[in-house]
């Protein structure tokens, strides 16, 4: 049991290593990566056309989004295979489990639903959502709708952040949610 803790940090510092390798290969092979990007372990960005991909500054990709700029369905068919760019412009997050297909552009400073699958482009100051992935507000509508749903709600701050919290925290949570959502910093 001694060594358990001191494996898991091992491991995990191996997994932080081996994503920071991955992506400066992609770098090194042509992704365009602006500045602050914030890009989530697990995720898929298009090895064999990175240089069709582009992210801007203070974006952030979270787990399992997958960006892929070719589509092979119609090799075996025609002898050939889509490409297209990607461009996620700046100040972008693309949710958990997102797929964004070829020749798409994610307007700056929108966000895409967890589990979209991103078809067509995004317009700036955009939400989109779905499978196939479209517009269900813009920003401003967004962060007014979230604002009047918290509205009188307990926001948990970084005590409540997984490292810190025991039993009674979490309990506080469960009661404090009950059928509906909460916020944390």
């Amino acid at each position: 049991m001694f060594l358990l803790p001191i494996i898991k940090r091992v491991v995990r510092y191996l997994q932080r290593k081996k994503h920071r390798m991955y992506i400066g290969e992609l770098v090194e092979r042509g992704l365009l990566l602006g500045r602050n990007v914030d890009i989530v372990e697990d995720i898929f960005l298009d090895p064999s056309h990175c240089f069709l991909i582009s992210i801007g500054d203070n974006c952030t990709l979270c787990p399992r989004v997958r960006l892929i700029a070719h589509d092979a369905s119609s090799k075996k068919l025609l002898g050939y295979t889509k490409i297209g760019k990607i461009e996620i412009r700046e100040n972008c997050f693309i949710g958990d489990s997102t797929i964004i297909l070829p020749g798409v552009t994610i307007g700056p400073s929108s966000i895409v639903g967890a589990g979209s699958v991103v078809t067509r482009d995004v317009p700036p100051y955009s939400i989109a959502a779905g499978n196939p992935a479209r517009v269900i507000c813009t920003v401003d509508d967004y962060v007014e709708k979230i604002r009047m749903i918290s509205n009188g709600k307990k926001i948990f701050d970084e005590e409540y952040f997984i490292g810190k919290l025991d039993k009674e925290k979490q309990r506080e949570m469960v009661q404090s949610l009950g059928n509906t959502i909460g916020f944390i910093v």
